[in-house]
């Protein structure tokens, strides 16, 4: 079988070159054919000794995932449905603004994590993805939308590590497909322009901003660990104190000088004046400190699976209203693609439950949670998208 060039690093092609009898400058080469000229046939690439394509096209190959549909909201969005093989499939969304292309990747056939508003997390966990299987969605939607927008310029402008699964989760593959996103004879990413999003795996956390500190987004969704323990079961063992802490750890080596944490509203759950006066508490801490993150507001992606509902507009601007009063910037995340189901927390391929996750989330919903009702008045305010 063939082995994927897609799986290498730039170190890794070097000394694959080198194996091959062959110069490390030429593994520069090959990388830039691969990444940068979306090349898959190695007699494309003519710079490269014929001797060299020869030894390649004997043992190796360039192959992304296959496509098995694509989708085109009436927004612009894309959305690619891969299949990784043995019945997997992952979801690949590629989302056009006027300042930046932002493609959001998977790194699990679906998630072990079982976050009870997230469709992925509810259809179970299969496998991680190899580093082929990350990257190539990049090569692909790249050097796709070239040819689809009729440009020679770079495309995709930043990479969101939101798809299916938990990255942390598939470290070494996720860490290894960053150095490609980053590298400047690859697709040369800004630090700053990659985001890897996490439901709060503290210890990896620490080691990517060791390894690897690119912009850091955190899945919280709730302002108190009872809450949380219900939404996000990770939480249990990574409680939100030691979250935080682990957030702030990671400023030091950050890209940017704030963590981003996403919340997810949801209707009478965790979207009251109450629970936005919790959570200022619960940022500002003892001394007051806002400054080291920045809050994005999530409308809630309803499924049926869920038993829960999307906030309603005005509930999530008086929300907005307490956070940016208590002086934490917030967003509102303007949703996108949900025509074809690539909006937040939509997305799901066909994988295998090999982790029961379905009887684990139906004995979770028979002890829902009970709604709080609203008191005082409800706010507008506008708040800026994400």
């Amino acid at each position: 079988m063939a082995a994927n060039l897609l799986d290498y690093d730039l170190e890794g092609l070097a000394v694959l070159c080198e194996r091959l009898g062959e110069k490390r400058f030429r593994a520069t080469q090959l990388f830039r054919w691969i990444h940068q000229q979306g090349a898959a046939q190695f007699d494309d690439m003519t710079n490269l000794a014929k001797s060299l394509r020869e030894k390649l096209k004997t043992d190796f190959e360039v192959q992304a995932p296959k496509v098995l549909k694509q989708q085109i909201s009436k927004d612009g969005t894309i959305k690619w449905l891969f299949d990784v093989g043995n019945g997997d499939a992952i979801e690949t969304v590629f989302i056009p603004e006027e300042d930046r292309g932002t493609l959001c990747v998977s790194s699990q056939a679906g998630c072990i994590v079982g976050c009870r508003f997230c469709s992925t997390g509810h259809q179970g966990f299969s496998r991680n993805l190899a580093v082929s299987e990350i990257v190539g969605q990049l090569w692909f939607a790249e050097h796709f939308l070239r040819k689809h927008l009729n440009t020679t310029e770079r495309v995709v402008s930043n990479v969101v590590m939101m798809g299916m699964g938990e990255p942390l989760l598939n470290y070494e593959p996720v860490l290894n497909s960053l150095r490609v996103m980053l590298d400047d004879h690859g697709y040369g990413l800004s630090r700053r322009r990659v985001t890897v999003s996490t439901s709060g795996l503290v210890p990896m956390m620490d080691q990517l901003g060791r390894d690897c500190p690119v912009a850091l987004a955190v899945s919280l969704h709730a302002p108190n660990d009872t809450l949380r323990d219900d939404l996000v079961p990770l939480n249990r063992k990574y409680p939100i104190s030691e979250l935080f802490a682990a957030c702030k750890r990671y400023l030091a080596a950050a890209p940017r000088d704030f963590v981003t944490l996403e919340y997810c509203m949801l209707q009478g759950v965790n979207d009251l004046p109450e629970h936005a006066l919790e959570l200022v508490k619960q940022v500002c801490g003892e001394d007051g400190n806002n400054a080291w993150c920045k809050l994005n507001l999530i409308p809630f992606n309803p499924f049926p699976a869920s038993g829960l509902t999307r906030s309603p507009r005005e509930r999530v601007m008086a929300f907005a209203k307490i956070l940016t009063e208590a002086g934490i910037v917030t967003t509102v995340r303007k949703t996108r693609g949900d025509d074809i189901d690539a909006a937040c927390g939509q997305l799901a391929g066909d994988v295998k439950d090999i982790t029961n996750v379905q009887k684990r989330i139906t004995r979770r919903r028979t002890i829902m949670l009970k709604p709080v009702v609203p008191s005082g008045p409800v706010f507008h305010q506008d708040v800026r998208h994400a």
